[in-house]
């Protein structure tokens, strides 16, 4: 089975400035180092696509000397903030043509090689058991509303009911998609139609997303609660 991971990695981040390269705990390079080194121990990826703009993510992945890191220097019009998944999934399917796409981002600090091995196996055994594709989620046990009441329990049968008997929600958290190359192509997506959720724990599942997250990530870091 080759399995290619994409990796986007735009420049100009509006809510964290520099957000992928800037310096993070002790990495001098940040999120696209901690990510590169990660994905490099994992045997089971074949090669790893880096997708960019941002010339300063190029001139540090050149340097790194990953042998099966393969650069793509992405267009300025599918490197804005405007820019739609959608085209991303057209543009991730026109550099790889054949196998599975591991779809993962930077933002993802907490996820080792380590568990990029265990999600390529639950993948593959789920492939054996009519999955045909993987996202990972977070687990949402805790009561949901939107306007008209509660989604994920019924007040009519009981008010407040203890969370460990809620029925869990799945966040997708966008650590990982995984799927062949021909539901690219054929659905112009990243998963299928039945795909297997892949439940990771709040540390890995943490997304980097705002100031804020950045912030809770290296303190995570300083206090030896979590690790890359």
């Amino acid at each position: 089975m080759k399995i290619t991971c994409f990796l986007p990695c735009r420049k100009g981040s509006e809510r964290i400035p520099n957000k992928n390269i800037r310096p993070f705990s002790s990495y001098r390079n940040g999120l696209i180092e901690i990510k590169l080194k990660q994905l490099s121990k994992v045997k089971e990826i074949d090669s790893i696509v880096l997708s960019t703009n941002d010339e300063e993510i190029i001139r540090y992945a050149e340097s790194t000397g990953i042998k099966n890191l393969i650069i793509h220097r992405r267009a300025e019009e599918l490197s804005s903030s405007q820019t739609s998944t959608d085209d991303l999934v057209n543009h991730a399917r026109s550099l790889v043509n054949e196998g599975h796409i591991l779809w993962t981002h930077v933002t993802s600090p907490f996820l080792n090689s380590d568990a990029y091995k265990k999600i390529i196996l639950s993948y593959k055994e789920g492939l054996s058991q009519g999955y045909d594709s993987l996202m990972t989620t977070s687990l949402i046990q805790s009561f949901v509303w939107n306007e008209r009441g509660p989604i994920n329990y019924d007040r009519s049968v009981e008010k407040w009911p203890r969370t460990q008997t809620l029925i869990p929600l799945h966040e997708v958290n966008s650590a990982v998609f995984l799927s062949s190359v021909d539901i690219y192509t054929d659905r112009n997506d990243r998963i299928g139609e039945n795909p297997k959720l892949y439940s990771l724990n709040k540390i890995e599942g943490h997304d980097i997303d705002w100031s804020e997250d950045f912030e809770i990530a290296e303190s995570l870091i300083k206090a030896k609660i979590a690790n890359v």
